[in-house]
């Protein structure tokens, strides 16, 4: 019975990391930039509208990860790994990832993937209890090969899902690629690109490894789509070439942020002049401590186009980030203001206030970091920053409260009910805030009472 006892466990085990292959990792770094989250946005919104989804119902995160990956994790999200961003080359690529993702949320593909889990699970069980009966009758390998053919089953019935899941997605996208008005030729060379490092991992091509995959071939893929797409009255259209500037920009500032000083300067030498190739050495030469080769940068590209918010913003953040916040204030001011005070510019701005430490910038503090949070409550920076305000004029209520907004974001959750519970404690009975206070307090005692539960 030993033995029954060690097969069992390593099929439930088998079984634990089929659930644990389908979940996202969203436990990632989430990266946040004003401009990147504009341009992708744009892109996504004609596919969206074409999916039927309507403008800024879809939301793209960028997550850090430098592997070639977008998933969707339930909702009307795409996650698109930073390691994406880098290997594509236009804009139209990333456009033909992000017409796939739609292609799994209009198909309600992270919903239906519990059915495909729920046949592979029916084989595992099955197999197991016949399993069972044969190594307790004493037929030990008779019992192996039923658990082994039981485990071989779900986990190919599991695959052959999620392939049909992958090539519905594909499909999806091409129409709405179509609907939308945006040339397909994108999308194949994204996939001719993942073709490329199959191959250079060795990654077999031929039809008997199709089986062991949760996609489909990436050469059936490409034909499959090349015939649709191709036919397609925009297949010959350009990318919209306003759009393909902003990337490329976007591109090189993401680099300029994850790379290391040495590999951005080596990507982009001095002796490139144009926009993205500053953005990125800014960002290397802030890196590395050169604050002033990064104001260079900075300056260059605020003498381009004086009312650039976005230029504005790098220099501010510049300056504050390097000791200097009173020589910030302005360009970050001005940003807030021409971008319609984006909330996660103006949390910048509402810190570089704070940083000053006049207590005269703090009324403006609050006034910029609370219009900051009411649009964007999933900010722990600016809840951060306005509960130092908060602090700081003796409303202790409202500190603890905004502290609790942002622990609970950040998952510090025991710290979270605390804050929330003195907050509740003090705030004025029934009003916004002190509802605000219950709301976390509930949110923070279910949560550990589920980590509890997992224990």
């Amino acid at each position: 019975m030993h033995k029954a006892a060690r097969i069992l466990a390593r099929l439930a085990a088998i079984c634990a990391a089929i659930q644990l292959a389908i979940v996202p990792a969203a436990a990632q770094s989430i990266l946040r930039d004003a401009e990147t989250e504009a341009l992708l946005q744009d892109m996504v919104d004609p596919l969206a509208e074409a999916a039927g989804l309507g403008r800024g119902s879809v939301e793209i995160v960028l997550v850090q990860d430098n592997s070639i990956n977008a998933f969707v994790a339930g909702g009307q999200r795409i996650f698109i790994h930073s390691g994406l961003i880098n290997a594509a080359d236009s804009a139209l690529e990333v456009q033909g990832v992000m017409a796939h993702e739609l292609g799994h949320i209009t198909g309600g593909h992270v919903i239906r993937t519990s059915e495909g889990m729920s046949t592979a699970t029916n084989i595992s069980i099955l197999s197991l209890l016949l399993g069972a009966v044969a190594v307790a009758a004493g037929a030990g390998e008779a019992g192996m090969g039923v658990l082994m053919a039981g485990q071989q089953a779900a986990l190919g019935k599991f695959l052959a899902f999620t392939r049909v899941q992958e090539s519905a997605a594909d499909a999806a996208g091409a129409q709405y690629l179509s609907d939308a008005g945006i040339s397909g030729k994108g999308s194949i060379e994204f996939f001719k690109k993942l073709q490329n490092l199959e191959f250079r991992y060795g990654y077999s091509q031929d039809d008997d490894a199709a089986f062991s995959r949760t996609h489909p071939l990436t050469g059936d893929r490409i034909a499959n789509l090349r015939g649709t797409l191709q036919q397609d009255a925009a297949w010959d259209k350009p990318g919209d070439p306003v759009i393909q500037e902003r990337f490329e920009r976007a591109k090189a500032k993401l680099y300029g942020y994850i790379a290391t000083p040495q590999e951005t300067l080596r990507d982009y030498p001095p002796s490139m002049t144009g926009i993205p190739a500053r953005y990125a050495r800014a960002y290397a030469y802030h890196k590395d401590a050169q604050v002033e080769k990064a104001l260079d940068e900075t300056r260059a590209l605020v003498a381009m186009d004086p009312n650039d918010p976005y230029f504005l913003e790098l220099q501010g953040q510049i300056l504050l980030e390097s000791g200097k916040p009173r020589e910030a204030i302005e360009p970050l001011r001005h940003a807030t203001q021409m971008t319609g005070n984006n909330p996660l510019i103006a949390s910048t701005f509402g810190h570089a206030l704070i940083a000053t430490e006049d207590k005269s910038n703090f009324p403006e503090a609050e006034t910029v970091l609370k219009a900051a949070v009411s649009r964007d409550r999933r900010n722990p920076f600016a809840w951060y920053q306005l509960g130092m305000v908060y602090a700081a004029r003796g409303d202790m209520p409202r500190a603890r409260l905004a502290s609790a907004e942002q622990q609970i974001m950040t998952g510090r959750t025991a710290e979270a009910l605390r804050s929330a519970e003195a907050a509740e404690r003090a705030l004025p009975a029934g009003s916004a805030d002190w509802i605000r206070a219950q709301d976390i307090s509930l949110q923070a005692r279910a949560e550990l009472e589920r980590m509890n539960s997992r224990k």
